[in-house]
């Protein structure tokens, strides 16, 4: 799996359904205006309505509920993680980066476009606030 690099401020969300889908940035981005899903809308990291919808326009099952991170032993083989949450104007706000269970072993995938690796082992300084499952069956 290769991490797709967010190419807007508010497009975490959109590289890790990329990630997760196999397809460009671009792709993701035509598809979420097609979808009503506005790159420009702070939501994107406010709310996970606008990266379920997606996921979906892909046919990847993603869980109903968050759930608390609680341990990296204790994530599923594929989730999407919360990072880097915080309080931005009375809402919740946080950072999309995908966490995969691998033959090569766990791995975070992160978009952001100012690192220097997007394939990230660092999990001490990574600090997950929760994570939504993917139904690694509907993996493509």
């Amino acid at each position: 799996m290769r991490p797709v690099i967010q190419k807007d401020k508010t497009g975490c969300g959109l590289a890790c359904v990329a990630t997760l889908a196999g397809v460009s940035y671009r792709q993701v981005k035509t598809k979420a205006g097609q979808l009503g899903i506005k790159v420009e809308d702070p939501k994107l990291w406010t709310n996970t309505r606008y990266i379920r919808k997606l996921l979906a326009g892909y046919t990847i099952s993603v869980s109903r509920q968050v759930t608390t991170f609680r341990s990296w032993q204790n994530l599923p083989p594929l989730a999407l993680l919360a990072i880097k949450w915080h309080q931005e104007h009375d809402s919740a706000s946080w950072h999309w980066v995908v966490f995969y269970r691998g033959s090569q072993g766990p791995i975070v995938l992160d978009p952001k476009r100012e690192l220097r690796t997007h394939c990230r082992t660092d999990f001490g300084r990574i600090k997950p606030k929760w994570f939504l499952t993917i139904n690694s069956h509907t993996f493509k």
